[in-house]
C-alpha cells in the first residue's frame, strides 16, 4: 500500500459477515480439538488406569 492510499472501511454487513466467519471457524477448529482428544482417549483405551504410577 501506498502513502497516499487510505485503508478500506468495512460497511456493517461485512463486519456483521467477518464475524460470523471467525464464529465458524473457531467452532470448527474447537470441534476438531474435541474430536482428536476424543480419539486419542479411545486410542489409549480402559488399560491407561491400570498402569504402574
Amino acid at each position: 500500500m501506498s502513502d497516499n492510499e487510505k485503508p478500506r472501511t468495512l460497511t456493517a454487513e461485512e463486519k456483521a459477515r467477518q464475524k460470523r466467519r471467525s464464529r465458524a471457524i473457531g467452532l470448527a477448529v474447537a470441534g476438531l480439538v474435541a474430536l482428536f482428544y476424543v480419539i486419542t482417549i479411545f486410542k489409549m483405551g480402559p488399560a491407561i488406569m491400570n498402569r504402574p504410577l
